[in-house]
């Protein structure tokens, strides 16, 4: 009966710590971009999606383009996704995450990785770079706007004090 128990209880353990196992986020992988993830127009670039687990699925994917996903294996700790003839469009933000091949399970996502794509020919940069600056733009000028809306309310509350204050000596 004590054996029975016993074996009961280590079963009982061995399960658990299996559920613990499951419930643990595989590690977040990193992506960088060789040799830069600044790149000229038709020119190549490799995307270099690494983690600590070996024998594992690969994906790489697009941000701005949900139907943009590449799957490349890895016996080791990593893989290099080459885009080639980059054009405009291939600028964004790419992401990777990888899935083990033993249980399918997938990583978190990495790190947004920005690809810029410049044409130095006529002067054109890709768009998201556009839209990355339009963003700071407005965001200066928000700012400022806040800080003048600040200045005008300090003013007028000090010449409104300060005009009160005169009033005051000439009722008594």
């Amino acid at each position: 009966m004590i054996v029975e128990f016993l074996s009961l209880f280590c079963l009982g353990l061995c399960l658990g710590h299996e559920d613990e196992k499951k419930n643990e986020k595989l590690p977040k992988p990193s992506l960088i971009a060789l040799p830069s993830s600044m790149v000229e127009r038709s020119s190549n670039v490799t995307l270099k999606c690494q983690s600590r687990i070996q024998n594992v699925t690969f994906i790489l994917e697009k941000l701005q383009d949900s139907g943009y996903k590449r799957e490349q294996r890895s016996a080791g700790h990593h893989v290099e996704f080459l885009l080639t003839d980059l054009k405009l469009k291939d600028a964004g933000t790419y992401f990777c995450s990888y899935k083990t091949m033993a249980s399918h399970e997938c990583s978190e996502k990495s790190e947004h990785l920005q690809l810029m794509v410049t044409d130095y020919h006529d002067g054109r940069v890709a768009p998201s770079i556009k839209t990355d600056t339009s963003i700071i733009i407005l965001t200066t000028f928000s700012l400022l706007s806040i800080f003048l809306l600040f200045i005008s309310v300090l003013f007028i509350y000090r010449c409104t004090r300060h005009g009160s204050s005169h009033e005051e000596p000439t009722k008594r």
